[in-house]
């Protein structure tokens, strides 16, 4: 059946709407009527009307038309109420005025006055309502209405509220760039939004860095509190995140417990370690999920655009590299991208492949660190630490090897031989001295360990209190019945409890009430800076040991390396000390060489008060002076200064350019020379790069090292040098190097 709605000519007056359901139809039925040819409708025009009339009373749809100007002429009464009105009272109001301007890029909604301007026909065009208590969309359809002159009348169409429709599609298009657990956005949101950000900067020339966050024994709360549990712990994670960063940049989740960062206009290194760090120390305070008192740590991984890459899937790699290195080193720490690191991650597999084989290979081996009684300067124990002293490299750190360990999952192997090979050393020492055993948490949470202890105590005959298990706080990443349970049954062993690294960022008291500890150890981060004026270290330190004494707790400091230090400590009645002060690590043979008289007295000796840590090294790197590069080498790097060699005649109060490449520059002074070396001063310190090494806060923008005619790597296509060195302006240099001083010294035959 097909029905004509057409109103006829509408130069004659449209009959006002009156309110009530039957509104427009009511009005018009005779019109239909006389326009349908009875021969081809079975159906009565009153039948269709009334048709019509049921589905505007439905509210499923509604009816509205306009005048030439686009003034409302007719409107259904329902819609009316929904835009806050009544249908009179809009007769005559432009239709477009009662829409909402789009605050978006919605084309659609754009160009709902374009379309009545050029009167064409539009179909399902989606507007917001105005003046409505909550957000509310429509849907309207409509064409224009001309005379048989061909004169144009207005325009009459259709609508339907969608709504609901268009909140299921927000909410579908929201799951597709947000993550559904944090709210935050996810990794497709987060990768079209660096993608768009680093190709606008580019031409620009600004900076972008982007940090790459990842959990720390966060599989750990899964599996001991389930799922439901480590959900609840990432959105805790997310929260913090988002107050960390502020403002200053953008958090996404890329999945499971990776997060990512982006800080735009972000280049200083001073600035981004100081916001990693935070980041770490705040995801690494306690958590309270379920009830249940929760422990994770973070580590991160930091690169900047243009200098570590251009395009996002480069940034990101980077980033990525550089937070493999950060966990690779230990975890809780940062690490900012550098070039090597390509190599870094290659040499950290081949040594976890070495690693398999080091035990068959016997090519570990234990050292021993004294601890001294404070008052008597007697050693009462040692710890354990454990080398690798590699076939073909050499000595590897504790530091890089263990972190591998871990990843490898070879950690239980080589805990299991240390306990084993600690407890068979010490039964041969003279005297009663104690041996430290380090336990890592995933060793503590090992059901089979107390086994362990047994068989190296049984094979060993070494007495059960003559053994001491360092565990840190690790083991409290979620408190359950299980760890309560592993105290129980280290301690009915006999074996003494020391709990490691105390202070380190997630300290509690509760756990001192139940775990059965025998000596706490105090972190050597209290200790450094504890002697310097205004430090509240000091202070600390005698919390920590008041504490301990009213439990019944020895005290041991590790890290002492200057007498003030060690001086200190003892003021502060901390019961033993640990450090280069005393001793290194000793070997098992001059350990047996020193006890042979039954005991060890060590009197303190080192350094009055502590320096700017130096770092000591055999680093090519490049110095300038005015337009002339020398090569030389640093010895030591501190953040102030560094000592140099390799170049002669070098007044005090020359200034140069140190060149550590990737773009770092320091402008330097000497402040004292003698032969071939200098040490030099910087006129901005050095910041940590996050491992244990320094770097300068700012980089040379590659754009600027570009212009000055230096081929630089990451630049865009058609970047290449615009300038050339004039020869004929360069200076005759004003020093000489070592290969020219040493040809001077060759005398002719």
């Amino acid at each position: 059946m097909e029905v004509d709605t057409s109103i006829g000519n509408e130069n004659q007056a449209m009959p006002a709407a009156r309110s009530g359901s039957r509104g427009f139809l009511g009005k018009i039925g005779s019109r239909i009527g006389a326009q349908t040819p009875v021969e081809t409708c079975n159906l009565k025009a009153s039948d269709a009307l009334l048709l019509l009339q049921n589905f505007e009373e439905s509210q499923q749809g509604w009816f509205w038309s306009t005048d030439a100007s686009g003034n409302l002429t007719y409107i259904t009464e329902s819609v009316a109420e929904v835009l806050g009105s009544t249908s009179l009272e809009l007769l005559g109001k432009p239709i477009v005025s009662l829409f909402l301007k789009p605050v978006d890029n919605d084309a659609g909604s754009r160009s709902l006055p374009f379309i009545f301007t050029k009167k064409m026909q539009f179909n399902a065009l989606q507007v917001q309502a105005g003046n409505t208590a909550g957000e509310r969309w429509l849907s309207i359809s409509g064409r224009p209405h001309f005379d048989k002159s061909g004169d144009f009348l207005g325009f009459r169409g259709s609508g339907s509220d969608v709504t609901a429709q268009r909140k299921a599609s927000d909410d579908t298009s929201r799951l597709a760039m947000f993550d559904s657990l944090t709210g935050l956005p996810n990794r497709a949101s987060m990768s079209k939004k660096l993608e768009a950000t680093l190709a606008a900067y580019r031409q620009q020339k600004r900076t972008c860095a982007v940090m790459l966050v990842d959990l720390d024994r966060f599989k750990q709360i899964n599996d001991t509190l389930g799922h439901p549990a480590g959900d609840a712990l990432l959105k805790q994670v997310a929260e913090r995140l988002l107050k960390i960063v502020g403002q200053s940049g953008e958090v996404c989740r890329l999945g499971g417990d990776e997060f990512q960062i982006m800080l735009p206009d972000c280049d200083d290194r001073g600035t981004l370690g100081d916001l990693a760090s935070k980041i770490i120390d705040s995801l690494s305070q306690p958590y309270s999920v379920d009830g249940h008192r929760c422990i994770i740590g973070a580590s991160v991984g930091v690169s900047v655009a243009p200098f570590d890459g251009l395009s996002s899937d480069d940034i990101v790699k980077s980033a990525d590299l550089a937070l493999y290195e950060a966990k690779g080193n230990g975890r809780g720490r940062f690490r900012f991208y550098s070039k090597d690191l390509k190599q870094s991650a290659e040499d950290r597999r081949v040594l976890e492949e070495d690693l398999r084989d080091a035990i068959a290979k016997n090519e570990l081996e234990l050292v021993y660190q004294p601890i001294v009684n404070t008052k008597t300067n007697i050693v009462e124990g040692f710890e354990a630490l454990m080398r690798w002293n590699h076939g073909e490299r050499g000595l590897i750190s504790p530091t890089l090897f263990i972190p591998i360990a871990e990843d490898a999952n070879l950690i239980w192997q080589l805990g299991e031989w240390a306990i084993h090979r600690a407890c068979e050393d010490a039964a041969k020492w003279p005297g009663k001295a104690r041996v430290a055993v380090n336990v890592s948490a995933s060793q503590f949470a090992n059901d089979r360990f107390p086994a362990i202890v047994d068989a190296a105590l049984g094979a060993s005959g070494l007495a059960a209190e003559r053994l001491e298990l360092e565990i840190t706080e690790g083991v409290f990443l979620a408190e359950t019945n299980e760890t309560t349970a592993m105290f129980e049954a280290l301690k009915n062993r006999q074996v003494r409890l020391v709990l490691d690294d105390f202070g380190t960022g997630y300290s509690s008291l509760s756990y001192l009430q139940t775990a059965p500890f025998d000596k706490i150890k105090i972190d050597q981060n209290f200790v450094r800076g504890a002697t310097e004026p205004g430090s509240r270290n000091g202070a600390i330190i005698s919390a920590i040991v008041a504490l301990a004494e009213a439990l019944g707790l020895d005290t041991t400091a590790e890290g002492i390396e200057t007498l003030d230090e060690f001086e200190l400590i003892s003021k502060l009645n901390v019961s033993h000390v640990q450090g280069h002060i005393c001793s290194k690590a000793v070997s098992q043979a001059t350990l047996i060489e020193n006890l042979e008289g039954g005991s060890w007295r060590i009197e303190p000796s080192g350094p009055r008060h502590h320096r700017n840590d130096r770092l000591s090294m055999y680093r090519k790197v490049r110095m300038i002076h005015e337009n002339h590069v020398y090569s030389i080498v640093i010895r030591n790097l501190s953040v102030t200064g560094a000592l140099v060699d390799g170049l002669y005649n070098v007044p005090v109060g020359t200034k140069f350019v140190i060149d550590f490449g990737d773009g770092q520059l320091a402008v330097a002074t000497v402040s004292r020379s003698s032969g071939n070396q200098q040490g030099i001063e910087f006129e901005t310190r050095l910041v940590s790069d996050g491992n244990g090494g320094l770097c300068t806060s700012r980089r040379v923008s590659p754009y600027l090292i570009a212009e000055a005619g230096l081929e630089v790597p990451n630049m865009p296509a058609g970047y290449v040098p615009t300038s050339k060195i004039d020869k004929d302006s360069l200076s005759v240099p004003a020093f000489s190097t070592v290969a020219d001083w040493k040809a001077t010294q060759i005398k002719p035959k």
